[in-house]
């Protein structure tokens, strides 16, 4: 075969597996853009729906108090605390901002952030509550926001960030992956693995 043989032969090569590129080359970029638009679409719905609940991570009682002032200019929404304080010290918190205390629920199942999410998601399921407002310290809300987006937003129940201002800085990104990583262990099997980092945290 001749150089011109050759040369058509590539030619048409190349116009055959060019279909095969631009297939690939697109679904590249729509495993690229994905994740984005998802995250788009989230925050767009998070825009417009409504909560129907405020949730208050314990553990800091200026977090209660700032919860309490929230709720009180809330006054339609039901409130769980989750953790924290002392029951009788936190309803006199919210009793003291002006809160009926027919609203509050204080839940103490938790043991830690993960347990936060995951001892409440079903309940807040059977009530059909879809959206709540998210409220705990800044340098915490990274880490809480993550385990919420998973464990919660497996049951359709998005989360509205209401970050506490601190002088604290941020927890260390390792946290969140860590408690990131024990909310995916929930979704697959039910568990936290709360005791074996409790074993370690004390080590």
């Amino acid at each position: 075969m001749g150089l011109r043989g050759l040369l058509y032969l590539n030619d048409a090569r190349a116009k055959r597996s060019k279909p095969g590129r631009l297939k690939s080359r697109s679904l590249l970029w729509l495993l690229v853009l994905m994740p984005s638009l998802w995250l788009g679409y989230r925050e767009l719905k998070r825009y417009f729906v409504q909560p129907q609940a405020i949730l208050v991570l314990g553990g800091a009682p200026q977090r209660e108090s700032f919860a309490a002032e929230f709720a009180r200019r809330h006054p339609e929404l039901p409130i769980w605390v989750s953790g924290g304080s002392p029951r009788a010290y936190t309803e006199s918190v919210f009793a003291d901002a002006g809160v009926n205390l027919t609203r509050l629920h204080v839940d103490r199942e938790a043991v830690d952030t993960v347990t936060n999410f995951t001892t409440l998601v079903d309940k807040f399921q059977a009530r059909g509550i879809t959206s709540v407002y998210l409220i705990t310290s800044d340098y915490h809300m990274r880490r809480s926001r993550l385990i919420g987006e998973l464990v919660f937003g497996s049951r359709g129940i998005d989360l509205k960030p209401i970050p506490m201002p601190s002088d604290h800085a941020n927890e260390p990104l390792g946290k969140a992956v860590r408690d990131g990583a024990r909310a995916v262990l929930w979704l697959t099997t039910g568990h936290t693995g709360s005791t074996v980092v409790h074993h370690l945290d004390d080590r």
